[in-house]
Order: structure tokens, then sequence, then C-alpha cells
């Protein structure tokens, strides 16, 4: 009998073995640099910022088409049932019923006040901006997804906490069973261990919830299939201090993106200035033209008339007409962008200062989580020990557990908060690293 039920617990564990390993075995995982190589590619703000180079690639041919000459074919043919021109004797006996025209022009913009020349400047910067706001994309995705990857690794660090400390307490709570039935303690001991223990398995039902949410956040952004054993690899609890290579902030603004948009932003200002003004100044063209006309019936003789033109428009009335006030509208406009680049750039010091306060309050924030899961822990042990000698109650014991299961979790989100704030100050100051990405990869 007893090999039988023997047989029967082996069996059972082995099943149990058996499929708890497949589900590990199944369970997925992901990187910070996979997230980040699976946002890039999945981005419809990347993909739209390639559009976008595109669009103003298109523009710039257009401008450059302006430089060519334009030409215009016209044909024109007429056939009547009486005579157009009754016969003439001698000269048309037989008079005119149906005649064709066709002719070609080729017109050159020698002069148009500058216009076509701005025009292509013009077009060149949308293109230089359209590239400076995809590499804005780029960046703001990779910050997106470090944000999102580290809060999830922040939630599932904390679940890991909770669960430390429901090992402890069902310890303690076996303890206090052992001493009740041993009638060393009274039954309201055990009851609020049960009542500490319940508040715990709460707290890891809305975290779990957080970190599903988390998970689901990180999976549609970045297009992974969602998969609620899908894992962060990061761990928090095992990491050593971060090296704080951040002395002083970065306000170097040169190669600040959006520093550089606030500069194309004056240029294109200038450059609608120009165009507008070009309204003001004459304009020049050349062209040559061929035309030849004659009847469908050879009524009379064709003839080809070749010719050479020029034309010169000047715009009179523009320097005192509505022309004049559009360029003093594009002046003001030029103006603006000007105090625009000015309150901008203190702006983007501001914000560079705040970003690196931040990270250097986060690196702080470490430390200080550190040394306080230290002191959490001895006067953790210090109880536990008092406790176990008769020394001090439950209730004590209980306060120093809830202290140390705070601190621990304040030093995950102490790290965790720090890698948000760090991809931060690297996106504000432009140095946020960008993957290569293989856009063969499937996720």
């Amino acid at each position: 009998m007893r090999t039988k039920k023997s047989i029967f617990i082996t069996l059972l564990l082995s099943l149990f073995i058996f499929g708890k390993g497949n589900l590990w075995a199944q369970q997925k995982s992901i990187s910070l640099d996979e997230s980040k190589k699976a946002a890039l590619t999945y981005s419809n703000d990347i993909k739209n910022g390639n559009l976008r180079i595109e669009k103003a690639e298109a523009a710039r041919r257009e401008a450059i088409a302006n430089y060519l000459p334009t030409i215009e074919g016209s044909a024109t043919g007429i056939y009547a049932f009486e005579d157009l021109i009754p016969p003439v004797p001698e000269t048309l006996p037989d008079g005119i019923d149906n005649f064709y025209f066709a002719g070609i022009t080729a017109t050159e913009t020698v002069y148009a006040g500058g216009k076509v020349r701005t025009g292509s400047a013009l077009a060149d910067l949308q293109g230089e901006v359209s590239r400076i706001r995809a590499r804005q994309s780029v960046d703001s995705v990779v910050l997106l997804t470090e944000q999102k990857y580290w809060r999830l690794v922040k939630a599932q660090e904390q679940k890991k906490v909770l669960n430390a400390n429901e090992d402890y307490l069902e310890g303690l709570l076996k303890q206090q069973q052992d001493l009740l039935d041993a009638g060393l303690i009274a039954k309201n001991d055990l009851l609020r261990v049960r009542v500490e223990l319940s508040k715990l398995l709460l707290q890891k039902s809305k975290l779990k919830n957080q970190r599903n949410i988390a998970l689901l956040d990180l999976t549609l952004y970045t297009g992974i299939p969602f998969d609620t054993t899908m894992v962060a690899v990061d761990t928090i609890s095992v990491r050593s201090m971060p090296l704080f290579n951040y002395s002083q902030p970065n306000l170097d603004l040169n190669n600040n993106s959006n520093y550089q948009l606030l500069e194309k932003s004056i240029e294109a200002a200038r450059l609608q200035t120009q165009l507008e003004k070009g309204d003001l100044l004459p304009s020049v063209a050349v062209g040559v033209s061929g035309s030849r006309f004659g009847s469908f019936d050879n009524s009379f003789d064709g003839n080809f008339l070749p010719m050479a033109f020029a034309t010169v428009s000047i715009p009179i009335s523009a320097w005192w007409g509505p022309e004049k006030e559009k360029v003093r509208q594009k002046q003001i406009q030029e103006e603006i962008a000007i105090n625009d680049l000015r309150d901008g750039k203190d702006q983007l010091k501001v914000g560079i200062m705040k970003s690196w306060y931040d990270l250097s309050d986060a690196y702080k924030k470490i430390l200080y989580a550190s040394e306080n899961l230290n002191y959490t822990r001895e006067n953790l042990n210090v109880n536990r020990d008092n406790y176990n000698s008769g020394l001090s109650n439950l209730t004590e014991l209980l306060n120093a557990q809830a202290l140390f299961q705070e601190a621990k979790t304040e030093l995950v989100s102490a790290f965790a908060d720090y890698e948000e704030a760090e991809a931060v100050y690297l996106y504000q100051t432009d140095q946020l690293e960008v993957p290569e990405v293989n856009k063969e990869k499937k996720y």
C-alpha cells in the first residue's frame, strides 16, 4: 500500500515539475536593447519623419525645376461647312473653308526678383529641418522606450520584495502557530500576523495588475506581442552603485537639435522676407517660339514662322500696394523668430539644468536608500533576536519588518528612477545612444 502511495506521490511531483519546467521554458524575456530596436522599427513617428524627409526632397526638386525653361505647345484646326473666306478671283479662286495652326514656345526666366534662388534655398532649409525632426523622433522613441522599460523592471523588482516579505511572514505565522499550540502566546498574536499577511497579499494583487499594465504599455509602444509571461531581463536587487559621470551639466547648445531648429526658424523667416521682396522687383524672361499655319487641303501654302522674344515686367504699384505691407509682415515675423531664439535658448538651458538636478537627486536617493536598507536590516535582526529572547513584543517585530520592506522598495524605486532620470538628461543634451536596427527581425 505504501509502495503504491509513494509511486502516486512521485508521479504527481514529476507532473508538477515537468509542467512547471515547461512554463519556465516558455517564459519570454526582453532586454532594453531589444525593446529599443523593436520600437525604432515599429514607431509611426519615425516612419512619418522619413516621409517628411521625402516630402522635403520632392519640394527641393520642385524648386530646382524652376530653373528650367517652360515649354508649351498648342494646335488649332478649323473646318467650316461653308467658306470661311469666300473665293477671290485670281488670288484665292477656291476660297478657304479650313485651316490649322500649330506652335511651340519655350520661355526661360532670367530674373524674377531673386524668388527662384530664394525658393530653392528655402526648400533646402526645409529638408534640413525635416532631417533634424526625424532625428528628434528617433531620440524621443528611445527615451519613451527606456522609461516604459524601467517602469516594468521596477514593478518586477517590487514583486520580488513582496515575495520575500511573504516568505518571512509565513515563517513567522508558522512560529506563532507553534507557540499558540504550546500555549505560550495568545491567539491575537497569531491573528495580527495573519492580518499583516492579508495586507501583503492585497499589495501583491495590486502590484501584479500594475506590472501587467506596464508590460502592456511597453509592448503596445514597441510592437512586441503582449504576453503576460514576458519579463524584463534587467534586475535591480543585484545591481551595484551606478557611476555618476555628470559632475557638471552640459550646457553647450551648438549640437542641440532644439537649438538648431530655433536657428533654422530665423533663417526661414529671413528667406520668407526675401521671397516676399521679390514681388517688388522687376522680372525678366526670354524665349523662342515657332509656329506654322496652313490648310488641310492645301488651299493655300503653309508658312513656318520662327520668333525670339524678351519680356520685362515691372510691378510699379507694388511699391505702395499690399505687396509692400506683406514684406513688412515678413520682416516683423523675422524679428519674432529672433526673440523666440533668445527665449528658447534660455528655456533649453533651464530644461537641461533641471534634468541634471533630477539626475543628481536620483543618484543621492540611491545612496540614502542603500544606507536606510542597511539600518532597517540591522534593526530587524535586533528586533528578531529580542523577540526570540522575550525582550520585545510582536508589534515591534512587525514594525521592524514593515520598515525593512519599505526600505527595500525605496531602493528598487531609486535605481529605476535613476535610469529614467539619466535617459531624460541624455535626451535633453542630445546624447542618447541609438542602437542599430535589424529591420528583418520580428518579435
